[in-house]
């Protein structure tokens, strides 16, 4: 029998840890490429280390409640600290490896963190002067050796947990024993509509609940016994940190860390994984290079690929016209075409999910008619993150599924969608007022509208609240780098899309005396309907850009830009009466110019 945790007997996240823990011993947990080869760190060693770290942080002064900043890309000590925070009563602080420093420094503050994890010295050289500048810190500890003649920089993760290894066990096993299911348990910051991060406080029970209802939505159609999974999703987001960690952990699973999105492919023939979550970016360039293969195999194999493809999208959308030729077919080419994309994937996948943000239709319904499950969820930070996903048995690649276990899913009046369940957030970090705007009687105002088919699938059909989430998953507030843009003299108007695209692109108004000094420079007339598309212009004002990139994260970046022909205004009905630019109207207006700027 597999061995899935008993939820409704767990108090708390580490419960749930130690009890897999106990039940897997020397089963393999968390694998790491060092050099060439996999290195795994078994169940038992993991408690182990969780217990000792733990009991160190205990030792310091953490006290329950008490904030732990985690700064660190993907690899087993993010989830020893994580566990060893929670174990001692604390709540972990994960934060984005690409943050800037300003960053660093309104988590940390914001949260009142009291130490901070950090894994390397590359990402110290960021953290510590935010840590310096932040009133409770008082130490840094370095996963691995950070190198910094800083003294909050004096202690490493090796020696806390030698440190921890000696101090007796009864204080940590009041700390865990006191732990509460709808206590605190991790504060995870994520963008708001001013810019400012907002610290979303997700409890036990919240995070426990979406673990229960993603096994839920498998159980029934595949053998869930010894699974595998392939981590490369940053695991300070909510989707990772509940699908790729919490959710492996309640069926004591194995969880592998892939080496970077460059290698992923390769980690995937060599790991070959049994479910895998990833986000729409991953399926779009698996796509695009199963394509651009075909375009170069033999015509035979070319006709052999589509005709598997055509059959296999008939089978998903109209069942009812497949032709006697077709059913005959269909064995024959899962055999000599769709097993060789299964292949592609490791050969063992029994789910693949995608998550983090909306996945085309087209893009899904490709993977599905080659023979791999593709579940296409839905959720935000604010729940944990999961509210709804597709099931197996009733999959409709238009929708995001039917609500998960535990949560109830309604349509307001304005057809905003609401949520309700315990895997909704406690509330922001020190927001009372933006907290008692989004959840309202115990429902989650989503910010986004859709509606529920007959069979209770959801189906998302547009953006309430202006947060751009990139195909990647990360979300960006549009107002804040639109903000930052604008500082910049050569630019007077700035409106920043990507939703559901790769990275950020801007549709700019330059400023008059920019647009002045240029055409005098070059001998071109002072117009920016003429001057708009002009190579020159372009580059000129991409070196704002540039300046203004230097102030922003990694995701915040715009690297791909475009010029209005005219600014907005109230008098062109481009901006309203309190002068905010009216966004679907400029989308409209510019679409063809937008569209063309991603072509390349």
């Amino acid at each position: 029998m597999p061995y899935v945790v008993d939820f409704a007997a767990k108090p708390s996240l580490p419960a749930m840890f130690f009890d897999a823990a106990k039940n897997r011993g020397d089963h393999p947990f968390m694998w790491a490429k060092r050099g060439d080869s996999w290195q795994s760190i078994t169940y038992r060693q993991a408690a182990d280390k969780v217990r000792a770290l733990a009991k160190a942080l205990i030792a310091r002064g953490i006290e329950p409640g008490d904030r732990v900043a985690l700064v660190s890309e993907n690899r087993p000590e993010f989830a020893l600290v994580h566990f060893a925070v929670m174990s001692a009563g604390g709540v972990t602080v994960p934060t984005y490896t690409t943050n800037t420093v300003a960053d660093h420094k309104h988590i940390f503050s914001d949260s009142g963190a009291k130490l901070v994890f950090v894994s390397t010295k590359s990402l110290a050289a960021r953290v510590i002067p935010a840590a310096h500048e932040s009133p409770n810190v008082n130490a840094v500890i370095g996963i691995e050796q950070i190198f910094d003649a800083s003294p909050l920089a004096s202690s490493s993760f090796d020696s806390e947990i030698e440190t921890g290894a000696t101090l007796d066990d009864s204080a940590l096993n009041e700390r865990l024993a006191s732990l509460d299911p709808d206590g605190l348990a991790i504060l995870i910051y994520t963008s708001g509509t001013g810019g400012v991060p907002k610290g979303v406080m997700l409890s036990h029970d919240a995070i426990m609940l979406n673990c229960e209802g993603a096994y839920d939505v498998l159980k029934d159609s595949f053998d869930l016994a010894d699974e595998t999974f392939l981590s490369f999703l940053p695991l300070s987001h909510s989707y990772e940190h509940m699908a790729g960690l919490c959710w492996p952990i309640s069926m004591g699973a194995q969880i592998y860390y892939a080496e970077g999105a460059e290698k992923l492919v390769s980690n995937m023939a060599e790991v070959r994984p049994t479910v895998m979550t990833a986000v729409p970016r991953l399926f779009e360039a698996m796509r695009a290079r199963v394509l651009k293969g075909i375009d170069s195999a033999p015509k035979m194999r070319q006709r052999l690929f589509w005709m598997a493809v055509n059959i296999g999208r008939k089978k998903i959308l109209a069942p009812e016209t497949l032709t006697f030729t077709d059913r005959l077919l269909d064995p024959i080419l899962d055999r000599l075409v769709r097993a060789k994309v299964r292949d592609r994937f490791g050969g063992r996948l029994k789910a693949l999910v995608s998550g983090g943000a909306a996945l085309t239709p087209d893009v899904g319904i490709f993977f599905q008619a080659l023979g791999l499950t593709l579940l296409q969820g839905y959720g935000q930070t604010e729940s944990a993150p999961l509210i709804s996903v597709n099931r197996p048995e009733m999959l409709k690649m238009d929708t995001v599924g039917p609500a998960c276990t535990g949560v109830e899913i309604k349509i307001a009046s304005d057809g905003e969608i609401l949520a309700r369940g315990r895997n909704i957030m406690m509330g922001y970090w020190n927001m009372p007022e933006a907290t008692a705007q989004t959840v309202v009687d115990g429902w989650l105002h989503t910010g986004d509208i859709g509606k529920v088919d007959d069979q209770g699938r959801l189906m998302i059909t547009d953006r309430k609240k202006d947060i751009i989430v990139l195909s990647g998953g990360d979300n960006v507030s549009p107002a804040r780098v639109e903000g930052i843009l604008t500082l910049e003299p050569e630019i007077a108007q700035a409106m920043v899309i990507g939703d559901k695209r790769p990275n950020l692109g801007a549709l700019l108004v330059p400023s008059d005396d920019f647009i002045a000094d240029f055409a005098k420079a070059n001998g071109k007339p002072a117009d920016l309907a003429a001057l708009a598309d002009d190579a020159d212009f372009l580059k000129a004002l991409r070196a704002a850009v540039d300046r203004a990139n230097k102030s922003l994260s990694s995701i915040e970046k715009v690297r791909r830009l475009c010029v209005a022909r005219e600014a907005f205004s109230t008098e062109n009905g481009q901006m309203t009466a309190s002068l905010k630019t009216r966004r679907h109207i400029v989308k409209d207006l510019y679409a063809d110019k937008l569209e063309a700027m991603y072509g390349s």
